[in-house]
């Protein structure tokens, strides 16, 4: 049990840390709305306080232009938001999430010092709450969605880590490793392996791999990262046309299903520089077919695409190391 227990610290400790890698903006957000709605309670647009915000503006952003040009983008973004409806408001500030930083509050607090009538005041105060509302169910709402994904990792991990004193890999128990994968599979038909769980693995194996006294957790993270990519790689298949058998998309699907270790006894069986019949090119041919189809079948940019991007140009890689070996 000590092994999981150090996962569980890792996860307990370093996922807080990562903050939520794209998503974790909004952990740091987070502490910055707490700052910020207490610095406007405090204000209650106190006309005293007003000099030293707009101070603290120019001393943030260090010179006066780059002051002047943030200060148009946020009044830009108030008067977006006073003019939006209900509806519209919540999108603007889901969209812009990151923009309601501490400057942002003090800008709007600065504009409501300058009001001449009551009722201006209070149309920014309610502005205010609202969009701290908004703010604060944002954050929220991806601590939880980080909170389910570490389980989820955690529930993944448990077969390799569970019962073992000091993780290391490959496990000493082949079997763990199946169990595993078939974790990864049942999860992935729960649509559990969403981009929040994307995320986490993505951040934990960076934390891992920065932590040189790590390298069995590294190792075993990535391991996740391949069998999620044959899961989703291989429910599609291009093997065959009509009655035939494409032989090259074959080969390319029976090593996205194949583990790592077996990659190069495939090459060297499948390929026509050792015993095989498919042409070094062909299987090329295949995988870049490959990689446009996943560029358009997912969304730019996301977790997902990025891993099965990344698998498929392993596959293509370690094929380009094995014939120039074998040229040698």
């Amino acid at each position: 049990m000590a092994a999981i227990s150090s996962v569980q610290c890792l996860f307990s400790c370093d996922s807080h840390h990562h903050q939520l890698v794209q998503s974790g903006s909004l952990w740091r957000l987070g502490s910055r709305v707490l700052v910020s709605s207490s610095l406007w309670k405090r204000s209650q647009f106190s006309r005293g306080d007003s000099l030293r915000r707009r101070n603290l503006i120019c001393a943030v952003k260090g010179d006066a232009e780059g002051a002047f040009k943030k200060t148009v983008a946020i009044d830009r973004m108030i008067d977006a938001l006073q003019d939006a409806n209900p509806r519209e408001l919540e999108q603007l500030v889901v969209e812009n999430i990151l923009a309601f930083d501490e400057v942002f509050w003090i800008r709007l607090a600065a504009r409501s010092d300058t009001c001449k009538s009551d009722d201006d005041k209070k149309d920014y105060e309610e502005l205010a709450a609202t969009v701290m509302s908004i703010v604060d169910c944002v954050v929220n709402k991806t601590r939880e969605k980080i909170e389910t994904s570490t389980d989820v990792l955690k529930g993944i991990l448990r077969p390799v880590v569970e019962g073992v004193e000091e993780i290391s890999w490959p496990p000493r128990d082949p079997e763990a490793i199946n169990q595993m994968e078939n974790e990864i599979i049942q999860r992935e038909k729960e649509g559990q392996l969403d981009e929040g769980f994307l995320s986490e693995v993505s951040a934990q194996l960076r934390q891992a791999k920065e932590d040189k006294e790590k390298p069995g957790l590294a190792a075993m993270l990535q391991k996740v990262l391949q069998l999620y990519a044959a899961t989703i790689l291989s429910k599609r298949s291009y093997a065959k046309k009509g009655n035939e058998v494409v032989k090259a998309e074959y080969f390319l699907e029976t090593l996205i299903k194949a583990p790592e270790e077996q990659w190069n006894k495939l090459f060297l069986d499948g390929l026509t520089i050792g015993k095989g019949e498919i042409a070094p090119d062909e299987l090329s041919s295949v995988i870049k077919k490959r990689i446009e189809r996943t560029l358009i079948r997912t969304e730019g940019g996301s977790y997902q695409q990025r891993v099965l991007i990344e698998y498929l140009k392993g596959i293509e890689s370690r094929a380009t190391e094995i014939l120039k070996l074998i040229q040698e």
